[in-house]
C-alpha cells in the first residue's frame, strides 16, 4: 500500500483514539480526588454510622479519602438533591434507605424534586435491616401483647418515626388500623432525636434502628417490645418479631442502597460495586453491620433495580393503605 493510501486509515485511526481516549483516561485516573459520600439522614443516626463504617476501607481500597456528609432534611429530599446535583464522574454517591427512592416517588407522586428512575444511577443494594419498637424503659408493659392492652387503655400514643412514609410511619399505621389503637405520629430528623424523647417521657414510643436503640437499651432507658421484618435479627436474637407476637402485616424488611448521579461511567459505577461488595464482606465490617441489625447484599446494579420492582407494588399498596400524607 503506497503511503498516500495509507494515510487517510492512519489519520482516522487517529481520530478513533483520541475520541476514545478522554472518557477511558477519565476512568484509568479515578478516583482523581476525594469522594464525596451523602448520607440525607442527620448526624450520628444509622445510616450516618454505617456510611462510616463503609467509608474509612472503601477509601483505603480506592485510594482516596471518603468525607461521609450527612444533609438531613425533608424526608431525605434535601440530602438526595445534593447528590443529584453533583458532577457525574463517581466523586460523589449517596447511600439511603428506600425511602429515597421507593417511599417518596409513592408519596410525593408528581411534587417530587427528583426522579429516582432518571436522575440516580443505582449502584448496588448494600443490605437489608430490621428495625425496632421501643418504649420507655420505666413502661409498665414488658412485650407487645402487654403493650397493646396498655395503649387500648389510652386515649392517645404517640410515637415517632425518621420521616413521614417511612418504615416506621407505616408500620404504626398498621398497627394503628389492624389494632384498632389511636396511635399518633410524631416526624423526626432522624431515629436519636426520638429515641432520646421516648427515654425523657416527650414520646410514648417510637421505631429504631438497632444500632440507634441498643446503647440506650443496654443502660435501662429503653426497652425493646418488638422487631419488624421477615425475622428476628442477628444483632439482637432473643427479642421477637411482631409476626412471633401475634401481629402480621409488618413484616417487610427494609434496604440500604448506593446511588450515584445520573450519567456517572458504567465503568465507575461498576468499579464502586466491585469495591462497595468487597468492604461489606470484609469479616470485621460485614461482623458489625450485622450487630446494627442488616444483613449484607452487594448485588450488581440490575439485580438491585430487579429487587427494587418487584418490592415496588408491595409498598405502593402498604404506603396508600396506611393513609400516610404529606403533612
Amino acid at each position: 500500500m503506497s503511503y498516500v493510501k495509507r494515510f487517510p486509515v492512519a489519520i482516522a485511526a487517529v481520530l478513533v483514539a483520541l475520541l476514545a481516549s478522554p472518557p477511558a483516561l477519565a476512568q484509568a485516573d479515578y478516583p482523581s480526588k476525594p469522594i464525596r459520600l451523602i448520607t440525607p439522614f442527620s448526624p450520628g443516626g444509622a445510616i450516618d454510622i454505617y456510611s462510616r463504617l463503609i467509608a474509612e476501607p472503601l477509601g483505603k481500597r480506592l485510594g482516596q479519602n471518603i468525607i461521609v456528609e450527612a444533609i438531613a432534611g425533608a424526608n431525605t429530599i434535601v440530602g438526595t438533591q445534593a447528590a443529584v446535583r453533583a458532577t457525574p464522574d463517581g466523586h460523589t454517591f449517596l447511600i439511603t434507605t428506600m425511602s429515597t427512592t421507593v417511599n417518596n416517588k409513592i408519596l410525593y407522586s408528581k411534587s417530587l424534586a427528583y426522579d429516582p428512575d432518571k436522575d440516580l444511577a443505582p449502584i448496588t443494594q448494600l443490605s437489608y435491616g430490621t428495625v425496632l419498637f421501643v418504649g420507655p424503659g420505666t413502661a409498665p408493659y414488658k412485650d407487645l401483647k402487654e403493650f397493646i392492652q396498655w395503649a387500648k387503655g389510652k386515649d392517645r400514643v404517640t410515637y415517632g418515626s425518621w420521616g413521614i412514609a417511612s418504615w416506621g410511619h407505616l408500620a404504626g399505621q398498621i398497627l394503628k388500623r389492624d389494632l384498632g389503637l389511636n396511635l399518633e405520629h410524631v416526624p423526626y430528623k432522624g431515629d436519636v432525636p426520638a429515641i432520646t424523647d421516648v427515654q425523657n417521657g416527650g414520646l410514648d414510643t417510637t421505631f429504631s434502628s438497632p444500632t440507634s436503640a441498643k446503647p440506650r437499651i443496654a443502660s435501662g432507658g429503653i426497652k425493646p417490645i418488638a422487631m419488624t421484618g421477615p425475622m428476628r435479627s442477628a444483632s439482637m436474637p432473643d427479642l421477637p418479631t411482631f409476626t412471633e407476637q401475634g401481629v402480621r402485616n409488618v413484616d417487610l424488611a427494609i434496604w440500604v442502597g448506593a446511588y450515584a448521579p445520573a450519567g456517572t461511567p458504567r465503568a465507575i459505577i461498576d468499579r464502586l460495586q466491585r469495591e462497595l461488595k468487597t468492604v461489606i464482606n470484609l469479616p470485621e465490617v460485614r461482623e458489625k453491620m450485622v450487630v446494627q441489625g442488616q444483613t449484607p447484599v452487594g448485588n450488581t446494579p440490575e439485580e438491585f433495580m430487579a429487587n427494587v420492582r418487584a418490592d415496588y407494588p408491595k409498598w405502593e399498596a402498604l404506603i396508600r393503605a396506611s393513609g400516610a400524607k404529606v403533612e
